[in-house]
């Protein structure tokens, strides 16, 4: 019998948790209310701060409380441009600038947005690592669907009352610069969780890892392996033919003639 694998051993938890207590709260657009939904509400960038094991800056944003005498203290993901003392605008008839929060509905097509709702209220869900933004494709009014182009490229259809920020998430460019030495990776993935360094299979024994053992580091059997395998032995392309790259034309009915 030989030992769990270690993609196994992270299913538990254990030191496999992520490292949250440094960071700095969930960060989410505003809870839905009267004034969004039918005008909008006024709030100030108080300050733009960073957030460990985040790769995008963060902004705290003060609004004016609707219903007490009170502050509301909401974080924003920060996008491109934004600074501290800006005004930021959030509600159906806000402006279209950037960093304001709109209903897809009010944003036309062709504009950059970030932050966006998957389901009205669910205050963001798309777009919001560094440098990431979506683009506004088409509005289906008899569905009252929008149709977004997502970071990856995936296009995808949300209900148009879903909200969005406006503009890209600060940050961006972060990949270009190489991490140059180990240190700087141990840093960087201290603050996320423990998934740094990785041994490759091969360079593991038999007992440890499926393609592991053998003189020269080679895999020895197909990569590609089932998707209902038991998990000591899921380890390389899983369910290779149902979610691996398209590869050539797909043939139609009509190319069969």
């Amino acid at each position: 019998m030989g030992k769990y694998v270690q993609t196994q051993r992270k299913g538990k938890g254990g030191i496999f948790k992520s490292h949250v207590r440094t960071r700095k709260g969930a960060v989410k657009l505003r809870a839905l209310d009267y004034a969004e939904r039918n005008g909008y509400i006024r709030g100030v960038v108080k300050e733009i701060i960073h957030d460990p094991g985040r790769g995008a800056p963060l902004a705290k944003v003060q609004f004016l409380n609707a219903y007490h005498y009170k502050r509301d203290m909401e974080l924003f993901v920060a996008t491109e441009g934004m600074y501290t003392g800006q005004f930021i605008y959030a509600g159906k008839k806000a402006s279209l600038d950037v960093g304001n929060v709109l209903p897809l509905t009010e944003v036309p097509e062709g504009t950059i947005v970030c932050n966006i709702e998957s389901k009205q209220g669910d205050r963001g869900a798309y777009a919001r690592g560094s440098g990431c933004f979506a683009i506004v494709k088409s509005h289906d009014e008899d569905k009252g669907t929008t149709r977004i182009e997502l970071p990856s490229g995936g296009k995808k259809s949300v209900p148009s009352s879903a909200r969005a920020q406006i503009g890209v998430v600060a940050g961006g460019g972060r990949t270009d610069k190489p991490l140059l030495k180990a240190g700087a990776a141990y840093h960087k993935y201290r603050v996320k969780r423990n998934c740094w360094p990785k041994i490759r299979g091969v360079a593991k024994n038999p007992v440890e890892h499926p393609f592991g053992g053998g003189n020269h580091q080679h895999i020895g059997m197909p990569s590609t392996v089932a998707k209902d395998a038991p998990s000591g032995r899921k380890s390389g392309l899983i369910g290779a033919r149902r979610t691996g790259r398209l590869r050539g034309v797909k043939k139609s009915g009509q190319d069969k003639d």
